[in-house]
């Protein structure tokens, strides 16, 4: 998946060099090493490795690319957005609410099992089971004090009545 990062703006030097505005889509830890700049010339998608780069402050910088030496050749280049090639892995950090699907819930003092979650733009809602009963709440970072992974469980703080079984 590729999202805009930047625009290439102006020459810089005579070498082939360009100033970059990045967007704040631009990976902070962008490695040019391994990851090339997209751009689209005549329809088609080309890589840009870059040679050098270097950041000037949050939004702008300095680069050179590989193949491009010359003012004349990176001059074709001015004025194109740049695109990065976005990494679909997962880090350890990162995590969808889907895997936390047959959690053991801790909510206000009752004991159950989040069953499923249900995706929407608008309200995303837990299933949650307590007391052999289904009760939906909202999917929010405000109602989540707690996420043991390790021991596969969650703690909650629900507003007040949300949890009445009755």
């Amino acid at each position: 998946m590729t999202s805009p990062a930047g625009r290439i703006n102006r020459l810089f030097g005579t070498d082939g060099g360009v100033m970059l505005s990045l967007y704040a889509a631009f990976p902070e830890d962008f490695d040019p090493e391994t990851v090339p700049l997209l751009v689209t010339v005549d329809a088609l998608e080309v890589p840009l490795w870059c040679e050098r780069f270097e950041r000037r402050g949050q939004t702008g910088a300095v680069a050179s690319f590989a193949d491009l030496d010359t003012e004349r050749r990176a001059s074709e280049l001015l004025g194109l957005e740049f695109r990065i090639e976005q990494n679909e892995e997962r880090d350890d950090e990162e995590f969808y609410l889907e895997d936390l699907i047959g959690f053991v819930v801790n909510a206000n003092g009752r004991q159950g099992t989040l069953t499923d979650y249900y995706d929407s733009d608008a309200n995303p809602l837990f299933e949650l089971t307590i007391e052999n009963r289904s009760v939906l709440v909202p999917a929010v970072e405000e109602f989540i004090a707690h996420i043991d992974f390790e021991g596969r469980s969650i703690k909650m703080i629900l507003p007040e009545g949300l949890l009445d079984l009755e």
